[in-house]
């Protein structure tokens, strides 16, 4: 007859689905995130209005990006390029600044400046504005909707990115708790299962992340991860050779593994064994190190503040990630699945659990004050509040922690106050034995003991499916004997917590790895802020039409305001005829009005200076903004029109 049971909801199942869920959360947020570079100025300005066509367009961004020939287009109201495709590098001393040279005689009308480049932290940065000749026109292009590495192509990449992340604590941090806590632990298979798999997830996230980074990069079209020539041009660029020297690295990182788990397993000579050991202690943190450093080369350490610096100081941050996570995770694993664990395994790993958050410590307030930089920051910007959001999830872990060191220390208790010391390296050597004998578990499956002699049916499928019930049945006693024992279960628990909370915590860490420091953030914004007061090239140019519909009461009005800032002004206006004479009108009367901060109507009455031509001086313009100018013209007694118009000043 054939059973069916309902899954069981194990511990292994719990993880891979807070592991699933994290990704996709970190994924989701950090599609929303800011990206690292921002543009701080452009020449001409977002919004402007400019009388005559500029020679070229100029981009200023808070760091230094990578672009190329394509990264600055211009586009004219028919949506036809008004650029001349090269791009031009005005880079000079800490100034970034890109431009492209326009084309001559360019028409009146609205144009679009679209752009995008990669900062050099490797994240993607793309943005658009507009500006006018002459005055506003109605235009036929359309902003992008999704910024660059956003979309599909950006989802994958976001998880790609944090399971790179998850396999690298995983297979550096395995590796360090058998080495550091449990050596005997390197015959059990789950440990090596476990272990094992690190390495899988983080080289196939790895070759992921390379193939998916041209179209993250660029056009977003997931058939360009496929693209050879694309592929080429990526490992010119510095995230590209960061990317394949992990592989290389991840290679090393293999024949690492299959010592830890082969060779070193078969020696016994104790002098051998301890030489061998500090040999893939050596040889495992200098890799471990080298591939931490291949996300310090590409990411926030290597731009920005101090670089020298903040690249060793971003690998052991990495490095005490992979020693606590990493090896919370293997205990678990132990924990769980293997047969049993050392009272003294659990306590060196508490102690190197300890060092570690000591050096995440120091080495995460280092880091907070480069990125961050003010409290203002910390409190205000993105990346500030998920820094907030971290700091308190570790401080749940480090609580947690202090549960899980006192049922370690119960454990010690209750196994002291069952016998003598003998007794207690006798426990421990059955539990060595109980463990080797797992490793067998197919073959005593296989041949029935000698103490129950069992008689072995003629059939094979017969036999065989008795030996997987006597292996089913072994293994349920193990687990009952497991669960027995009250403080090894308190134990399993609080460990299991900890790895919920760490699954949560590495998801936080990799939306910070794509969200804007805080730093960098206020000074783009303080940047904007000082730019929108400085002055323009050129004076404010506007042309109104208008029609006040009687006798003569159509024509023109062209305004300078000059130089077209905050403080005083010069203004000067033309009125002319449809066929460019000047046209003397009765009254003429200007307005400014700033209705994002309820300033105004700000009258101004100007001067008649001849036919056609009026001026005022010392026209104030309180601050920087998008201003309502308003021209009332009157023609006769009773004709008379008023025109608004938004533009830019500041």
């Amino acid at each position: 007859m054939t059973t069916t049971t309902a899954p069981r909801l194990t511990a292994a199942f719990v993880l891979r689905l807070l592991l699933v869920t994290a990704a996709l959360c970190a994924t989701v947020l950090s599609g929303t995130a800011s990206a690292h570079a921002a543009l701080t100025g452009s020449t001409p300005k977002d919004g402007a209005v400019v009388a005559d066509a500029p020679k070229d367009v100029q981009l200023t961004f808070s760091e230094q990006v990578a672009m190329g020939n394509d990264s600055i287009r211009v586009l004219d109201p028919a949506g036809n390029r008004a650029d001349t495709g090269e791009l031009r590098d005005l880079c000079a001393g800490s100034v970034v600044r890109y431009g492209v040279n326009l084309r001559d005689s360019l028409p009146d009308g609205t144009y679009t400046v679209a752009w995008q480049a990669v900062s050099a932290d490797s994240h993607p940065v793309s943005g658009a504005f507009t500006f006018s000749i002459g005055a506003p026109s109605k235009t036929s292009v359309a902003l992008p909707d999704n910024e660059v590495g956003g979309g599909l192509v950006g989802a994958l990449y976001g998880i790609a990115r944090y399971f790179s992340y998850a396999g690298f604590v995983v297979l550096a941090g395995g590796a360090a708790f058998v080495l550091a806590c449990w050596p005997r632990g390197a015959t059990a298979r789950p440990l090596q299962r476990f272990v094992a798999q690190g390495w899988v997830v983080l080289t196939a996230s790895t070759l992921v992340m390379l193939l998916l980074r041209a179209p993250y990069t660029g056009s977003g079209n997931l058939a360009d991860a496929f693209d050879l020539g694309q592929l080429k041009s990526v490992l010119e660029t510095k995230t590209g050779a960061a990317l394949i020297s992990r592989l290389l690295l991840l290679g090393a990182a293999a024949l690492f593994v299959a010592v830890l788990f082969g060779a070193y397993t078969r020696r016994e000579d104790p002098k051998e064994k301890k030489d061998l050991t500090f040999g893939l202690a050596l040889g495992g943190t200098v890799v471990a190190a080298g591939i931490a450093g291949t996300w310090a080369l590409a990411e926030h350490a290597s731009t920005g503040l101090q670089p020298g610096i903040a690249m060793p100081v971003d690998i052991l941050h990495l490095l005490a990630v992979a020693a606590w996570l990493g090896g919370l995770a293997a205990l678990l694993v132990a924990l769980y699945r293997a047969p049993s664990i050392e009272r003294a395994a659990v306590r060196r790993f508490s102690a190197v659990a300890f060092g570690s958050v000591v050096v995440l410590a120091a080495t995460g307030l280092y880091q907070s004050w480069r990125q961050v930089g003010s409290w203002s920051a910390l409190t205000g910007t993105t990346y500030g509040q998920l820094l907030l959001v971290k700091v308190g999830l570790v401080a749940v872990m480090v609580g947690v922690a202090w549960i899980s060191r006192r049922w370690t220390a119960r454990l010690g208790e209750a196994r002291a106050a069952t016998g003598t010391a003998a007794d207690t390296e006798a426990a421990e050597a059955a539990e060595d034995t109980a463990e080797s004998e797992e490793s067998e578990e197919s073959k005593e499956a296989a041949v029935p003991a000698e103490a129950e002699p069992v008689t072995v049916p003629a059939d094979p499928e017969r036999a065989a499916q008795l030996a997987r019930q006597r292996a089913a049945l072994a293994t349920t006693r193990r687990k009952k004997a497991r669960d027995a024992d009250t403080e090894r279960l308190g134990l399993r628990r609080s460990v299991l917590a900890e790895a919920a909370v760490a699954v949560v915590l590495l998801a936080v860490t990799t939306v910070l790895t794509s969200t804007e420091p805080g730093r960098t953030e206020e000074e783009a914004a303080a940047a904007q802020g000082t730019s929108q007061t400085a002055v323009p090239d050129r004076p404010v140019d506007v042309q109104l039409p208008f029609d006040t519909g009687g006798q003569d009461g159509k024509g023109t009005v062209r305004l300078s305001l000059d130089p077209g800032r905050t403080g005083a002004n010069a203004l000067h206006i033309y009125v002319v005829r449809p066929d460019g004479k000047p046209l003397d009108v009765p009254e003429l009367k200007v307005s400014f009005t700033l209705k994002a901060k309820d300033i105004g109507p700000l009258p101004v009455v100007p001067d008649r200076i001849t036919t056609g031509h009026w001026a005022a001086n010392g026209v104030q313009i309180p601050m920087a903004g998008d201003w309502t100018l308003q021209v009332t013209v009157r023609t006769s007694d009773i004709d008379q029109t008023s025109i608004d118009k938004n533009v830019k000043i500041g």
